[in-house]
């Protein structure tokens, strides 16, 4: 029986042009799951074959885990005390082991057997492909639509094949069986049964890779690609930056006669694409990728990662884009939230604002009308601003003297203070894991618990309208507060992903 063994590891090993390990392994397996089934209860079996004599030894083993273990198996499982009786010098994770009969390998169902190790061999050919194709670097995949499943199509390339997704192809064209496709590689995903490499076409990735492809001068790294937004099929922009001043970054990705971005163009179904000089100050970048609107004039505002953009009326149009689509690209593309409105509509919005700042210094600071239009109009907005600006810029204000000037940052901080005692009277009771939640502030939990949301779980049950409407927080802030108040019911299975 020895030398059957011996020699059919070596004709699996050729006949499927893998190692001969890994035939070994699967045999390991194929023969420890038949001696499994010697036992009523589910143990735990490993069967060992000498690789150069062909003889083999079946072990019926336990591992080692603390008293209190909570998923405790007891046919397969001791705890350190049990298995230090056994084996003095036991530790935890160790495996205690016990010779056992072995199963003659006659007696083992040849079919199941040769399943086994069958399977054992396409996995580990599956494995040699993927691994093959990873070593490359590609983070593209053209291949042969081979079968449609369930509207996902299953791309061949060479011996790969991956998945395209239904909703990762561009809306407006229609794939068959036998069109040649190219995508980006999404995500890999070793433990599908099926194929591992997961495509998209609708991807931003997708189309910087493209340019990257199209453009040589990005390869050799005289060209960046920084960012870019798509609506799939329909309008792209992308972000270019050089740091070489010979070369004209939208001049270069566009080519001779709109050459290369033609090229890209036509891969994407037709999707018209904008492209975008990037720039290290996010307002000038902002500018241009709103093009081809022509911006009047732009308010930055960092705490809110925000920007008031003002056009005119004939601009707003252009700006807006069709459904919106101009300014969402350039909010994607520059990872800015982007206000759009009016001269008309600015004034009106700066009015509202100095009003209640005005109203604010009155009733905090205890100053007339007066004093509080001059701490505006010389750029205080804030309680925090006049309590902990430098000195010196206040000693500044022609208006006021030393002793206005400390009067006034004395009553700040006192101000500051009776609101800090009352921020956190107003957030008694709640629970920690909620104020300790990615994105939440103290004002933002008091109003929460005004509501009687005082928990993690009470956040997370709430719908992203809810939560705007309870605390005025814009929708996408709602959403990322929602999404990560309820990470820890997925945690188990992000962790998998993750893996």
């Amino acid at each position: 029986m020895s030398r059957e063994i011996l020699l059919l590891v070596d004709a699996l090993a050729r006949e499927k042009n893998v190692n001969r390990d890994v035939v070994f392994g699967a045999l390991e397996l194929a023969l420890a799951s038949a001696t499994k089934k010697r036992f009523t209860e589910d143990v735990d079996v490993r069967v060992a074959i000498d690789k150069n004599t062909g003889s083999y030894e079946a072990f019926r083993r336990w591992k080692v885990v603390p008293d209190d273990a909570p998923d405790y198996i007891q046919a397969q499982m001791l705890s350190l005390e049990e298995a230090q009786d056994r084996k003095p010098d036991a530790k935890l994770d160790d495996y205690i082991e016990e010779p056992i009969e072995n199963v003659p390998f006659g007696r083992i169902g040849a079919q199941t057997a040769k399943q086994v190790i069958l399977q054992r061999i396409r996995d580990a050919e599956r494995e040699q492909i993927l691994n093959d194709f990873l070593s490359r670097g590609d983070e593209l995949v053209t291949g042969t639509v081979k079968r449609m499943e369930r509207g996902n199509a299953i791309v061949e390339s060479g011996r790969l094949e991956a998945l395209l997704p239904r909703e990762h192809m561009i809306p407006k064209e229609n794939l068959r069986v036998g069109d040649r496709v190219r995508a980006w590689v999404m995500k890999i995903d070793r433990g599908a049964r099926g194929p591992q490499l997961v495509l998209s076409r609708t991807a931003p990735q997708f189309i910087m890779k493209l340019f990257e492809l199209e453009v040589p001068e990005i390869e050799e790294g005289l060209l960046e690609i920084k960012s870019a937004a798509r609506d799939p099929g329909v309008r792209a922009k992308i972000a270019v930056h050089t740091n070489d001043r010979r070369i004209d970054p939208i001049g270069t990705c566009v080519g001779m006669r709109g050459s290369r971005v033609q090229a890209v163009t036509q891969e994407l179904a037709g999707e018209r694409v904008d492209i975008v000089l990037w720039s290290a100050d996010p307002a000038t970048f902002v500018i241009g990728a709103l093009a081809p609107a022509e911006v009047s004039s732009i308010l930055v505002d960092e705490e809110k990662h925000a920007m008031d953009v003002v056009v005119d009326e004939e601009n707003l149009a252009i700006a807006i884009g069709r459904s919106g689509q101009n300014v969402r690209l350039a909010s994607e593309l520059t990872g800015w939230t982007i206000n759009l409105m009016t001269e008309e509509e600015s004034t009106k919005k700066q009015e509202e604002e100095s009003t209640r700042v005005k109203k604010l210094f009155m009733e905090k600071l205890d100053v007339d009308e007066e004093v509080a239009e001059i701490l505006i109009h010389e750029g205080f907005s804030t309680l925090e601003e006049v309590a902990y600006v430098p000195i010196n810029e206040m000693l500044e204000i022609e208006a006021f003297d030393e002793n206005t000037v400390n009067e006034l940052r004395s009553r700040a901080r006192n101000a500051l203070l009776v609101q800090a005692i009352a921020s956190e009277e107003s957030i008694d009771g709640v629970d920690q894991d909620l104020l300790q939640l990615e994105g939440m502030d103290n004002q933002l939990a008091a109003k929460l618990a005004s509501h009687g949301v005082k928990s993690r779980d009470n956040l997370a049950d709430l719908a992203v309208d809810e939560l705007s409407e309870m605390t005025g927080v814009d929708e996408e802030r709602a959403k990322k507060l929602i999404m990560a108040a309820r990470a820890h019911w997925f945690g188990d299975e992000q962790g998998k992903e993750a893996a």
